[in-house]
């Protein structure tokens, strides 16, 4: 039985063995904080950050909170937040950089994906 895995990187950037880890800007970070207090969730949650199938373009982001890691879990630490993602969507979101946009017709998380070969129009899609 293997426990989860942490990397910790304060600046939000950073790197892993497997390639570049998931970043986050200090705006997302910001964001991410601003509405776990308005939610009441203590200091010892975090985001769930995962990759299922589905969506427009073949694959969608999804994220949750959550106070405990899951069995293989890796727990990326940024901006002084705790990222938990699972071993299926870790290969996806290598190198993705989550940012917090905020624009005349849209705002919200935008995910920031060097991988994707198509996204579709609403940003929460994409495809390898």
């Amino acid at each position: 039985m293997s426990g989860p895995h942490i990397h910790e990187d304060h600046t939000g950037a950073g790197a892993s063995a497997g390639g570049a880890a998931l970043a986050l800007t200090n705006l997302a970070a910001e964001r991410f904080r601003k509405v776990m207090e308005q939610e009441k969730l203590s200091a010892d949650y975090g985001v769930r950050i995962a990759v299922l199938s589905g969506g427009c373009s073949g694959m969608s982001y999804s994220m949750s909170f959550e106070n405990q890691a899951r069995e293989n879990d890796t727990i990326v630490e940024r901006c002084g937040l705790k990222l938990f993602v699972d071993a299926e969507s870790a290969p996806y979101l290598e190198g993705v950089t989550i940012d917090y946009v905020v624009g005349l017709h849209r705002e919200g998380f935008k995910f920031i994906n060097p991988k994707a070969t198509r996204t579709c129009g609403c940003g929460e899609s994409f495809g390898v």
